[in-house]
C-alpha cells in the first residue's frame, strides 16, 4: 500500500490539526492506509450503521458502535481507517479532529509515457492527444501520444463495445489506469479517461507541442565523408528527418514508394531501418512497426497511377479497420517530374503529405505545389551525380544514428549501381573500402540488388534484400548470397546481351557521336532478367568500352524507348518536352537525367519519334566531363 501522504497534495484549510485525506474519485485500495483520517459520503443506512464512500472504488462500514452522530444518504463526515479485513472489506470509525487540514489524494503518478516502464503495476495519470482508436473483439485501444512516446490504453465497456463513445482522435484528454505488460509490451489499462476542456486543453496541447518538438528533432551528426555541394542538400535533409519522425509520433503511417533499381534500394532500405527502429523506441506498441511503416518498389520513373490507387485503397481501408490516420507518403529515387502530378493530385483529395528525395531531373513548377517538402540536387546547381542512396544515408543517419557503422559502404553501391562521376565518389570507395569492401564487393552487391529487384517486383523482399546488403545479421549468409545472385546475373545478361548484338544498328552522328540502336522487343527475351533498361545499358557500357569515343545507345520497344549517352551532353526532359510540342498526338511522355532516360509514346509514332530523337541527338553537345572512359 502507498502511504496516503505520498500520494496526494495538502490543500491549506487554514488548519493546524491533523491531516484529513481526500481521495480522488478515482483511488483505489492501493491510496489507503490504516490509522489514516479521510473524508467520507454516506450511501446507504443500516440498523447497524452507516456505508461510506472514501471515492468511487474505496467503501466500507461505519459500525453504530462507533458512530456517534445521526447520518443520512449523501452527508459528509471524517472516519478513519481502524481495519483492512483479510476479505478486503473495510472498517471505519467515526472522527472528530480539531482544526484539520485537508489533503487531496490522487490515484496515481503523473507521468510521461517515455517512463512508463518505470512504473509496471502500479497506477498513472498521463495527459495527451489521442492518434487513434482501434475497437477489438473486446476492449477498445487508444493509442495516446504525449510528445514522448505512444502508448496504447485499453478501456473496457463490455467486449466489442466502444469505450468513452464521446472521445475522438485529436481530442486533449487525461487518462488514469494501471500499467501492464501486454504480450511484451506495455500498456495501460483504463480506469478514467476524460476529454481536457479550455483552457486547460490548450495548456496541455501547448505542452505537447513543445515536447514533441524536442523528440522530433533529428541527431546533429557530421556526414561520412565531406563533401561542400553536399551542404546545401543536408540542410534540407534535416527538415526531411524532422518530418518523418514527427510522423511517427503522431502515429501517421508512412508509406514509402521507391524506384526498384540498386540507387532505389540504397535509398530506401536504411530509410526504412531508421523508421523501424525509431519507431520502436517510441511506441510501446510492439506491433507498431510492422503497422506503421511499408516499403513499396515502384518499376515506373514514376508515380504511377495504379500504385497511386492502390495506395489510396490500402490506406482508406487501414482508417476504416484500424482507426489510423490516413499516411505520409515518403517518394525515394521518384517523384520529381510532371508525370507524377496526377497521383499527387489524387492524394490531395485527402490532404496526404507528400515528401519527395530525388535526383532525377525536376520540374519543380509543376511538383512543389503538390508537395510538403523537396529534396533534388538539380534545386541547388548539382545534378543526377548526386545519388538519392547517397543522400539517403544521411537521412538515415539522422533519423536513428546508431546505424551509421553498418550504412558505411551503401553510398558507394548507390554510387555504382547509378553510374555516379560525383566528385565524392573516390571518397566514398574509401571508407567501404576501410568497412571491408572492395570495389569489386560493391559492383557484385549492386548487381545482386538489381537481380532481386527484377525477380521481386511489387514485393519489398525485406529480408532478402537486409541481407543483400548486409544490413541483417549474417555476414557469411550476405557474402554467398551476393555471390550466388551477382553470379546468376552476370550470366543471364550474358545470354541477353549475346543475342541482341547481333540486330545492332549503328551510324556516326553529325557531332561524331556513335550512335547504337536495337529493337528489345523483337530481339531481346521477354520476361526475363535483364529487363529492356538494363539490356540497353549494358550494350551501351560494352561500345563505350570498345570505341572509347562518345556513344549513344537507344533500346526501343513499341511504344518506349531507353536511351543511355556517354560524353554527350542530352537533356532528356528538354527533348521530351520538345518532341510533345512537335508531334501532337505521338503520346510523348518521359525523362531522366542528362545521361540516361526513357520516353513512351503510342505504337503508330514510333518512326516519327525515334527518327525525331535521333536528330535532336545529332545537335547534341560533346562533352568529356560526361564520359565514363578515362582520357588518354
Amino acid at each position: 500500500m502507498v502511504p496516503p501522504a505520498d500520494t496526494g497534495e495538502a490543500a491549506d484549510t487554514g488548519g493546524s490539526g491533523p491531516i484529513v485525506y481526500r481521495l480522488a474519485p478515482d483511488c483505489t485500495f492501493e491510496d489507503i492506509e490504516e490509522g489514516t483520517l479521510y473524508h467520507a459520503t454516506v450511501n446507504g443506512t443500516v440498523e447497524y450503521g452507516v456505508f461510506v464512500d472514501l471515492s468511487e472504488h474505496v467503501s466500507g462500514l461505519v459500525h453504530d458502535s462507533v458512530l456517534d452522530g445521526d447520518y443520512d444518504v449523501g452527508d459528509e463526515l471524517i472516519v478513519e481507517l481502524a481495519e483492512i479485513r483479510e476479505n478486503g472489506d473495510l472498517a471505519f470509525h467515526e472522527a472528530a479532529p480539531t482544526d484539520p487540514t485537508t489533503a487531496e489524494v490522487t490515484h496515481g503518478d503523473d507521468v510521461g509515457v517515455a517512463d512508463l516502464g518505470e512504473r509496471v503495476g502500479r497506477a498513472v495519470h498521463i495527459e495527451g492527444e489521442v492518434v487513434s482508436i482501434k475497437q477489438t473483439g473486446g476492449p477498445t485501444l487508444f493509442q495516446i501520444q504525449d510528445g514522448t512516446g505512444v502508448v496504447p490504453c485499453a478501456a473496457f465497456e463490455e467486449a466489442g463495445v466502444r469505450a468513452y463513445p464521446d472521445i475522438e482522435v485529436d481530442d486533449i484528454i487525461r487518462v488514469s489506469g494501471e500499467v501492464e505488460t501486454r504480450d511484451g509490451a506495455l500498456q495501460v489499462e483504463v480506469d478514467d479517461l476524460a476529454r481536457l476542456e479550455e483552457p486547460a486543453a490548450t495548456e496541455v496541447r501547448d505542452r505537447l507541442e513543445t515536447q514533441l518538438a524536442e523528440t522530433a528533432a533529428p541527431a546533429d551528426v557530421d556526414p561520412l565523408v565531406e563533401w561542400p555541394a553536399f551542404e546545401p542538400i543536408r540542410e534540407e535533409l534535416v527538415d526531411v528527418a524532422e518530418r518523418l519522425r514527427r510522423a511517427v509520433l503522431e502515429a501517421r503511417p508512412i508509406r514509402m514508394r521507391h524506384h526498384a533499381d540498386g540507387d532505389g534500394m540504397c535509398a530506401s532500405v536504411p530509410v526504412q531501418l531508421a523508421l523501424q527502429n525509431f519507431i520502436a523506441e517510441v511506441h510501446e506498441d510492439a506491433e507498431a512497426p510492422r503497422h506503421l511503416f511499408r516499403r513499396l518498389p515502384s518499376k515506373a520513373p514514376f508515380y504511377e497511377m495504379e500504385d497511386v490507387t492502390r495506395d489510396l485503397n490500402y490506406s482508406l481501408e487501414d482508417r476504416e479497420r484500424h482507426g489510423q490516420k490516413l499516411p505520409l507518403l515518403l517518394m525515394l529515387d521518384n517523384g520529381s517530374t510532371e508525370e507524377d502530378t496526377p497521383a499527387y493530385r489524387a492524394l490531395a483529395q485527402y490532404d496526404i503529405p507528400v515528401v519527395v528525395v530525388d535526383h532525377h531531373h525536376p520540374d519543380p513548377d509543376a511538383v512543389e505545389p503538390l508537395v510538403n517538402a523537396h529534396v533534388n540536387p538539380y534545386l541547388h546547381g548539382e545534378d543526377y551525380r548526386v545519388t538519392t542512396g547517397m543522400m539517403c544515408v544521411e537521412l538515415a543517419r539522422m533519423i536513428d544514428p546508431s546505424l551509421s557503422e553498418s550504412l558505411e559502404h551503401v553510398p558507394a553501391v548507390a554510387g555504382l549501381s547509378d553510374r555516379s562521376e560525383a566528385d565524392a565518389m573516390d571518397d566514398y570507395l574509401a571508407l567501404a573500402r576501410e568497412a571491408g569492401y572492395e570495389e569489386s564487393d560493391l559492383r557484385d552487391i549492386g548487381e545482386a540488388l538489381d537481380y532481386a529487384a527484377h525477380w521481386l517486383r511489387y514485393d519489398s523482399g525485406d529480408a532478402l534484400i537486409e541481407d543483400t546488403l548486409n544490413l541483417g545479421d549474417d555476414a557469411e549468409r550476405h557474402a554467398e548470397l551476393v555471390d550466388f545472385l551477382s553470379s546468376r546475373a552476370e550470366r543471364d545478361v550474358e545470354r541477353q546481351v549475346a543475342d541482341a548484338l547481333a540486330h545492332i544498328d549503328h551510324e556516326l552522328l553529325a557531332n561524331d557521336a556513335h550512335l547504337y540502336r536495337v529493337d528489345v522487343d523483337e530481339y531481346a527475351h521477354r520476361f526475363i532478367y535483364p529487363a529492356p533498361g538494363k539490356t540497353t545499358g549494358e550494350i551501351h557500357d560494352r561500345k563505350v568500352e570498345e570505341t572509347g569515343d562518345p556513344v549513344i545507345t537507344i533500346g526501343y520497344g513499341p511504344d518506349f524507348a531507353v536511351l543511355r549517352s556517354d560524353g554527350v551532353r542530352l537533356d532528356i526532359p528538354q527533348m521530351v518536352t520538345e518532341l510533345t510540342e512537335e508531334l501532337p498526338g505521338a503520346g510523348v511522355s518521359g525523362g531522366g537525367h542528362l545521361v540516361v532516360g526513357s520516353i513512351k509514346f503510342v505504337p503508330g509514332a514510333r518512326e516519327a519519334v525515334l527518327d525525331a530523337l535521333v536528330e535532336k541527338m545529332g545537335e547534341a553537345e560533346l562533352d568529356e566531363a560526361l564520359t565514363s572512359t578515362p582520357a588518354e
